[in-house]
């Protein structure tokens, strides 16, 4: 189809790898939007396919406006070719679809309705059936073979298991997104659609994710921080079609890319999030199960708890015991250190307190709980735990224990029994 002379409305965003027959369905889709096909366009980038990719592009030309872009395969880069098809599009919103993802007829439509209503730019999450990936819906994957997305949704729709994966939390405040805390983390890039000024102004997808999930949620923390609202559209309703996923790119990956978001933006709702992913490790088996959400209300009591508990007389112990030139980290500093206080880092969940602390290079004062940090493995001698942490304690021991032990060799505090033990000979290694 020619391109036409008229700017689109709306660019669709297709990533996609060696995957032709899935593309076919969803570009089958997309052509069969009752949407007129001047005021869209569709842009498939390739992360490098070596199967008839191309030609399945090409066969949709009479009946699609499509842009293609080809980069070599140089591994997983699904974040770097969705914002080379970003870079391609011409149109003021951006939707993105996976591959193998069948848009309802009124898919763009929908998604346009929503950026064009009153209010501030939003982030609209499309409503997606039957993505269950590691548990797909019998007898999906033969329907979406032969099946319009319309009579797939009819056959499957009375299901519960067909439902869109977030479903409960959606329907908990009746689909009311500025209801939910951090809606950010259901921002998945199936189904989606934003603003094309508020893509680039905050650099897209983040190109440091080379496997399988975690840039789009990080997106969209960074999409919510530049102050678009979040919104969940069941009238931009797409269908998944299941499909096997590949070992290496699959869910697996999402425990790492979590750690790699918590790098990227070291605060404790994303220790939290990383400890949700993370919560069927071995050293974390004792953890109850639990959902983020619930977790934040907990937090704020517990800083409110202990805001006023002065540790001073803790650290100062920490202070005269300690071997001279260990490496110290503390879990509960406080706003306060006793004078004399030698090099550490220094954690606390208080952002006010944390605040107080001067900004001393060889003090780092880190916004956390302690759940996961960002410093390596072994990183100190001693790890010390004020009784500061003792709100968290029940909760988060299992956390917090196997924490100061990946980050240091000694465990200490009123909160663990024992007394201050001797570091090794690394100790006197001058901190910095």
């Amino acid at each position: 189809m020619s391109s036409g002379a008229a700017t689109p409305l709306i660019s669709v965003i297709v990533p996609t790898y060696n995957r032709a027959p899935l593309l076919r369905g969803t570009l089958a889709a997309l052509a069969g939007q009752r949407m007129p096909a001047e005021r869209y366009e569709v842009v498939v980038a390739d992360d490098g396919s070596t199967d008839d990719t191309r030609q399945a592009v090409d066969a949709f030309a009479d009946r699609l406006r499509l842009r293609y872009h080809f980069q070599p395969d140089l591994g997983f880069r699904a974040a770097a070719a969705r914002n080379a098809g970003a870079r391609l599009a011409t149109g003021d919103v951006l939707a993105f679809v996976d591959t193998g993802v069948l848009p309802g007829p009124d898919f763009l439509a929908a998604h346009l309705a929503a950026h064009a209503r009153p209010g501030p730019p939003r982030a609209v999450l499309g409503y997606t059936f039957g993505y269950q990936p590691g548990d797909p819906l019998p007898g999906l994957e033969a329907a979406t073979r032969d099946r319009s997305p319309e009579e797939i949704v009819r056959a499957f729709g009375a299901l519960p298991s067909f439902q869109d994966g977030r479903h409960a939390t959606f329907a908990s405040t009746a689909f009311d997104l500025s209801r939910v805390p951090l809606a950010w983390q259901l921002f998945w890039s199936l189904n989606c659609s934003v603003p094309a000024a508020g893509f680039h102004a905050v650099g897209g997808f983040d190109e440091d994710f080379r496997s399988w999930g975690g840039e789009d949620i990080e997106l969209g923390l960074r999409l919510d921080r530049h102050g678009l609202a979040f919104e969940v559209s069941r009238e931009a309703w797409a269908v998944d079609s299941p499909h096997p996923r590949e070992a290496t790119g699959d869910t697996g990956d999402n425990p790492s890319n979590v750690l790699t978001i918590l790098r990227k933006h070291p605060e404790p709702v994303l220790e939290l999030l990383w400890a949700w992913f993370a919560r069927h490790l071995p050293q974390l088996e004792d953890t109850r199960a639990w959902h983020l959400r619930r977790e934040l209300p907990a937090i704020r009591r517990a800083v409110n708890r202990v805001r006023a508990l002065d540790v001073t007389a803790e650290l100062a112990r920490l202070r005269d015991t300690v071997p001279p030139g260990a490496r110290i980290a503390v879990f509960g500093c406080g706003g306060e250190l006793p004078p004399g206080f030698p090099p550490a880092h220094l954690f606390d969940y208080d952002e006010t307190l944390i605040a107080k602390l001067p900004d001393d290079p060889a003090r780092p004062a880190h916004h956390a709980l302690g759940i996961r940090t960002v410093l390596p493995d072994d990183a100190v001698d001693v790890v010390w735990l004020t009784s500061r942490m003792t709100p968290l304690w029940r909760r988060w021991r299992a956390h917090l224990i196997a924490e100061a032990h990946r980050i240091g060799g000694s465990v200490q505090g009123p909160l663990v029994q024992g007394p201050l033990v001797e570091v090794a000979a690394a100790a006197s290694v001058a901190a910095g």
